[in-house]
């Protein structure tokens, strides 16, 4: 039973799963669309969309904040200037207006050597 057990382990270590995650968050918000696997896509999810919440709330702080919270955001993705200016210059000041759903998945059907379901995620146009 998975009761109040959070997150998904995606049968790797630790470590496995904070580079995975990084990895795909940047590969993420470079593209703004990724293929993957419906299991991924959920586990990255959610950190991109508390990223973009992050980068759309900097817009109004003063400047301190802003550095604060682009710091925050760097931390979390491990350096990687050029996402961390893609996220608040252009991904972040477009959600504005939008409290929240920055993602959409397309399901695709099942991968042809092992079956799994392949989804397709990609940011919200507006």
């Amino acid at each position: 039973m998975r009761h109040r057990v959070s997150g998904k382990k995606l049968g790797r270590n630790t470590g496995q799963r904070a580079g995975l995650r990084r990895t795909m968050v940047k590969q993420f918000f470079t593209n703004e669309r990724m293929q993957t696997t419906r299991a991924k896509a959920e586990f990255i999810r959610g950190e991109a969309e508390e990223l973009i919440t992050i980068a759309k709330k900097s817009a109004q702080a003063d400047d301190a904040a802003k550095v604060h919270a682009r710091r925050q955001v760097a931390a979390r993705l491990g350096g990687a200037p050029e996402v961390v200016k893609k996220l608040f210059d252009d991904i972040g000041p477009r959600y504005t207006n939008r409290s929240g759903g920055y993602t959409r998945m397309f399901h695709l059907g099942p991968r042809i050597g092992d079956a799994a379901d392949m989804v397709i995620l990609e940011l919200v146009e507006e």
